[in-house]
Parts: structure tokens; sequence; C-alpha cells
């Protein structure tokens, strides 16, 4: 069953301060656009970013990402039925509305929307109202409020998709969200769990209390890489950057740096990205003879560019010769500096198999790597 999001980014959310657009203001490190595009990019099939004709910079940065653009409406509404529309022939069966301002939200409750939407034709998250409620005027308590059916609504607001666009066809505007939009035209909407998490950012204060909440997240990846090269012709090996003299060299479609290929496909495996043949396929004339280090600063790059921080690697080479011990230092120096992490963030070591199997007989050399990756 296809799935999309709508995330609404028209807004100029003039009430959180900064100067700009608060979708665009910086959160923890990124925007406050980019964690809400991350929370819900892994979850559905296909994302709409709904932005203001005004904001032209993000316009040109997303058309060239894997995201669906839609301009912004005179009104949320008007925004949420363009995105509505950006979808159509896609075969969508379940959308998700989803506030840009809302950065926080849980894979929690973007799961249950979505599994709700199974039984239901609309659902959305709501917090129950614990706080005793006032009716004041100005300064001044008038009266209090029952609060035992009281919830705060919160996105993302979940529907069936021909249901909600026929029902903002039918809609004649000024609703509160898109919940209101779909009672209107006679829908159910089921609750599911909110989140006290789950914030909207309105006023100034709200970037310090999100920006707490990201905080207390960690994202930590942790993946393997194993290579094994063969035994040929030559006067030297690479190892993790390093010519090493010896009486044979390693065989491979690159240089067959084999602990820097293990330590690339341990990158790729902890952001699940597939491996260097994936990347840099052998049956590509251009890689052959390559130096290794090209595959390993995309593999950092790339884990860079999906926000990802590498906290260490650990290879070790299993050989019987060349010795590894004089050059280990070295090619830690070297595989820190190409990956642009300080010595003790990588760590090279050696083993034997005590002479068994084909590292054992010296017909090549094989390498294990590790690698940890921190949400940055």
């Amino acid at each position: 069953m296809t799935t999309a999001a709508i995330i609404v980014a028209a807004g100029r959310g003039i009430r959180a301060g900064g100067g700009v657009p608060k979708q665009w203001r910086s959160l923890a490190g990124r925007r406050v656009a980019d964690w809400t595009l991350d929370r819900l990019r892994g979850a559905v099939d296909h994302v709409v970013l709904v932005l203001s004709e005004d904001d032209r910079a993000p316009w040109d940065e997303f058309r060239k990402s894997d995201l669906i653009l839609a301009p912004g409406g005179a009104d949320r509404a008007g925004s949420v039925r363009n995105g509505l529309q950006a979808l159509t022939g896609l075969g969508v069966e379940k959308v998700l509305i989803h506030d840009v301002a809302r950065p926080c939200v849980s894979a929690r409750i973007i799961k249950d929307v979505i599994e709700a939407l199974n039984t239901h034709q609309a659902a959305a998250p709501g917090l129950a109202v614990t706080d005793a409620l006032w009716v004041g005027s100005e300064d001044t308590v008038k009266g209090v409020q029952d609060r035992s059916s009281l919830f705060a609504a919160q996105t993302p607001q979940g529907f069936h998709y021909d249901a909600i666009v026929a029902a903002h066809a039918a809609h004649s505007g000024g609703a509160a969200d898109d919940v209101e939009v779909a009672r209107a035209a006679g829908l159910d909407v089921h609750i599911v769990p909110g989140d006290a998490d789950n914030l909207k950012i309105t006023r100034p204060e709200d970037f310090a209390r999100a920006e707490r909440i990201l905080g207390t997240e960690m994202d930590v990846r942790l993946g393997n890489g194993y290579d094994v090269h063969r035994f040929g012709d030559g006067d030297h090996v690479i190892l993790c950057g390093i010519k090493i003299p010896h009486s044979r060299g390693l065989q491979g479609h690159s240089d067959a740096d084999v602990g820097m290929h293990a330590v690339t496909d341990a990158i790729y495996g902890a952001l699940a990205q597939g491996d260097i043949g994936q990347h840099f396929p052998p049956s590509d004339p251009q890689w052959k003879g390559a130096a290794s280090e090209i595959f390993l600063r995309h593999a950092v790059a790339l884990a860079s560019d999906m926000g990802y921080a590498i906290s260490n690697v650990d290879c070790t080479l299993v050989c019987e010769f060349p010795k590894i011990g004089p050059h280990a230092l070295t090619m830690r120096e070297e595989m820190s500096k190409i990956m642009g992490l300080r010595a003790d963030q990588v760590s090279v070591k050696a083993t034997t198999s005590e002479r068994l199997g084909f590292t054992g007989r010296s017909e090549g050399i094989a390498a294990l790597a590790t690698a940890c990756l921190v949400k940055s």
C-alpha cells in the first residue's frame, strides 16, 4: 500500500522570531525543516514539501533531491490541497499531513498513524489534556473548563488519500487543521496517543525546548566490512593507504587495498548503503587501478551528507606476510587523514590465521573492519 507524506512548510512563522521563517532557522546544528524531513523520509514512499514561492533558495536546493515540491496556497488549507494535487497519479492510498514546525515527532507516532489507517479512514495523534483549564478575562480567572474529554491536536494527521482529497474539495475553508476538514466531510477520526515531546515550534522559547529534546536522542550505527585479495605478481602491496615492499602484489580491479576496502564497506554498511561494488562497479573500466582512497572518501562524504559523524573505525588485517606491526602507526595516520579523523579514532592491527586456510598458506590477505557512526 503506497504511503505519502505532505510537509507543510510555506508559512512565515513570524511569532518565532529570528528574522527568517522558523522552518529555515537553525536547531541543534541543522535547520528545523531538515529535522522534520528526516523523520518522514524513511517512513513513507513519497514526501511532498510545500514551499512558499518566496523561498527561492529552498526551491533550488530541494529540486535536486528525491522530494516532490508543491507551491504554498493562500492559507494552510490551500497549501495542503496543492500538496495533495502533487501526488496525483502516484497510486497513493494513505497520506500523512504534517507541520514542518514539529521536528521532534517520533517514529512511534508516525508508525501508529500509518497502521491506524488499516482500519480507519482517518487517524491523528492527540495528547490528553491533564492540566486544569481556566476560562479567563485578561488576568482574572472567570471559571473552569472540564478537561475530561479534551485532547491537544498534533500531527502528522493521516487519511485515506481519496477521502481527504474529496473532503478538501468540499470544504468552504477556515479549518484549524485537516482533522476538522475530514470531520466536516463525515469522516471518523481515530485518535492515537500523542507525545508531549512532539511540540510545535511557535514561540522563540520553543527552540530551546526542541533542542533539549533532540539532544537526548542518539542514533548510533555500526557497520561491518570484510574483504579479500589474492596475491599475484608484484613487488609491493598497498594496505590502508601505505605502500609496503613485498615479494608479491595483491590482485584487484583497483589498487587492491584490502584494508581500506573493508573500512569503506563498514561505513556503507552502517549507512545501509550497500557496498563498494554498488557505488564503484568493477565492470566500469574507469576504476581499474584506481586508488582506494577515492572509495573511502566517497563513503565518508556520504556519511556526512546523511547527517552522521564517524566516531571510530577498527580494521584487522589477516596475513602471514608482510608484517603489519612496523607500519600500523603510519597506516592509522594515513587513514585518519583521509577520513578527517584523529589518529586515536582509527585502529589498524593484524593477526595471523595460524597458517590455516588461504591466508595461512600466504595465498592472499583478508581484512575485517567495524565502523561506528553517530547522528550529528
